[in-house]
């Protein structure tokens, strides 16, 4: 299967890079996760059925898409999302979002609900946000003490600064190592998958300013430390499956509850035993079935 990237340029001036597959009246969007790309949906994009037409796009500021613009929230992200639609000319869509991706779909769903069928949310932040806070001396969170802007938590020692050296040096074997001991806590890609996914990983220029938007994301109508919230979550109408793995030690489980409690009556959840944060990775068969299944439905 070819993994040739398309690009489209959106209304905003965003130039998106892109993966298409498939013909038919089905239309599936999947959206990556932070440190990500189109291309680490691959594992999916090859068990899908050819008569889907599905789209994978890398978000602004990750894989090879356009910076023009600095993002401050995933609302924005969402919003490219939005003008990425229109421009392929989609009029309804399912969304799958992956970790970040997940508050980029909840986001998109939100503020577009006439364009999005039904949501798959594979390990997703809540959409109470994802927090990062300051650290003292020696490393240890400060619970509750916020950053005041994304250019004072790009300093941040523990939860940016080691990826962003990373990213800017194109260093392979420090990503490498990060993703061997958060995400792949369980399986590991083959060689040739995780040596193309770690190359698109250091592609990202965004790290500050997209957990900048993670920690401020509040879909909520109670504070997050960061802000008050705008209640963006009542807006959602559509069915929604959410899953979530017993050895995820990225998203912890009650971040997926949050999202399941706040989308009652609308969702369904699925937990995977012997699984990181990586569904995609550690089971690609299963993960795939429940999509289509709950998309089918």
């Amino acid at each position: 299967m070819s993994m040739e990237k398309r690009e489209i340029v959106l209304k905003n001036g965003e130039v998106i890079h892109y993966l298409e597959q498939g013909e038919g009246k089905q239309v599936f969007l999947f959206i990556h996760g932070n440190f990500s790309s189109s291309l680490h949906y691959s594992p999916l994009l090859k068990r899908m059925p050819s008569d889907i037409k599905i789209l994978t796009p890398d978000m602004r500021g990750f894989g090879d898409s356009t910076y023009y613009r600095r993002i401050g929230s995933l609302a924005e992200l969402a919003e490219d999302m939005y003008l990425f639609l229109v421009a392929k000319h989609v009029k309804k869509a399912s969304i799958v979002g992956w970790s970040l991706g997940g508050g980029v779909a909840l986001e998109l769903a939100a503020s577009h609900p006439e364009i999005v069928e039904k949501m798959v949310l594979i390990n997703s932040t809540t959409h109470r946000g994802y927090p990062v806070f300051k650290k003292d001396e020696k490393g240890q969170m400060l619970l509750g003490q916020v950053y005041e802007s994304a250019d004072e938590m790009a300093k941040d020692p523990v939860q940016v600064v080691p990826l962003l050296d990373a990213q800017k040096n194109k260093n392979f074997a420090v990503m490498n190592w990060v993703f061997d001991k958060t995400i792949y806590t369980v399986g590991k890609p083959d060689p040739e998958d995780n040596t193309l996914w770690i190359q698109e990983s250091l592609k990202q220029r965004n790290l500050p300013d997209a957990d900048w938007a993670l920690a401020n994301l509040n879909m909520s109508n109670q504070h997050n430390f960061y802000n008050a919230g705008t209640n963006a979550i009542s807006k959602i109408k559509c069915p929604i499956l959410h899953t979530w793995s017993k050895q995820d030690i990225v998203v912890p489980q009650y971040m997926v509850l949050e999202n399941v409690k706040a989308l009652e009556g609308l969702s369904k959840l699925v937990i995977y035993d012997n699984c990181g944060h990586s569904p995609l990775v550690d089971v690609p068969d299963q993960l795939t079935k429940d999509i289509l299944d709950f998309l089918n439905a």
